[in-house]
């Protein structure tokens, strides 16, 4: 999505300040807004692949101003009205008696821990998808991508690259987002840093980047 939500590469934001001995959360809050986002989408409509699409509806003012972890709890809350999981009044009054049905697949309490910890696998079967291109080839990434939401960033579009993997096949979250479920072959490219960020960037860096074919073109 091209808005402030996609902020890699952008200038004027100053330097990422480094916080030496950083706690994985700041607040209790934060620790179960995490816990949160791990287990909702075992008993809610919608899976992962809504998470980040979420958070790109997120106000401009509210998306630069918000914490990370405001962020998760905006977009969840937002994902969970949308979905009919929990009311506006809900949320209002949490002394409220629950109004909306569980969803029918939802797993029990029991499940929820090994189902976490056994991870979100996005892999599929890639019968019938063609590897247009095999580790060596040169690719140019698209130039315009979807006016919703992509995993290709803006700073990495319209660039040469090279294939260094093939990784098979895997679900694209562009697709997931607007419930297509169609996977597609993905590609480990390497970047030379200085066509992605210009003179100034080190001849000796590059970038790699796992871009899905539907990203790419023949060089």
């Amino acid at each position: 999505m091209d808005s402030i939500h996609d902020m890699g590469g952008m200038h004027g934001f100053g330097r990422i300040i480094e916080e030496m001995d950083e706690p994985v959360f700041h607040a209790a809050w934060e620790g179960r807004v995490y816990a949160m986002a791990s287990a909702v989408p075992f008993g809610a409509l919608f899976g992962t692949g809504q998470f980040r699409p979420g958070i790109e509806r997120i106000p401009p003012t509210r998306y630069l101003t918000a914490s990370y972890y405001e962020k998760w709890l905006d977009m969840l809350t937002g994902l969970m009205i949308e979905h009919g999981c929990v009311t506006r009044a809900e949320l209002a009054d949490p002394n409220s008696v629950p109004v909306a049905p569980p969803h029918p697949k939802a797993m029990t309490p029991e499940q929820v821990l090994p189902g976490i910890f056994g991870g979100f696998p996005q892999s599929r079967p890639s019968d019938g998808l063609s590897r247009r291109f095999k580790a060596g080839d040169r690719v140019m990434t698209k130039r315009h991508m979807s006016a919703s939401h992509t995993r290709l960033p803006r700073y990495a579009r319209d660039q040469p690259g090279r294939v260094l993997e093939v990784r098979g096949a895997f679900l694209v979250y562009d697709r997931v987002s607007t419930g297509d479920p169609t996977p597609d072959i993905l590609y480990t490219v390497v970047f030379a840093a200085s066509d992605i960020w210009g003179p100034q960037a080190d001849p000796r860096d590059s970038l790699t980047l796992d871009l899905w074919d539907c990203y790419l073109e023949a060089a």
